[in-house]
């Protein structure tokens, strides 16, 4: 299985409504995909967060499974969201479980 955690860094002018709708669309986004175990998403309310407001954690049932998530058109809306709504950096770790 595969563990792939994202962090994302929004400017300051994006809204906790913003937060809110990328969180609910990374949430929906498990619908669309083959393979997960496991998706959860949410706001990082950590005081040692450095500034990255989104999680989110996927869990795959391999590494085909997550080599199918990154072009999945649905996970690009999702992406394309998250650009429009002023995303600064973001931290991707996928692991071997």
């Amino acid at each position: 299985m595969i563990d792939h955690i994202v962090l994302v860094k929004f400017a300051d002018t994006t809204t906790r409504e913003q937060l809110e709708e990328v969180v609910a669309r990374f949430k929906a986004l498990r619908a669309h995909l083959t393979g997960v175990v496991d998706l959860q998403a949410g706001i990082n309310f950590s005081e040692k967060n450095q500034g990255y407001q989104i999680v989110l954690s996927v869990r795959f049932e391999d590494r085909a499974a997550l080599e199918a998530y990154g072009p999945n058109p649905h996970h690009q809306a999702v992406a394309a969201f998250i650009r429009e709504s002023g995303r600064v950096d973001s931290i991707v770790s996928d692991i071997e479980i």
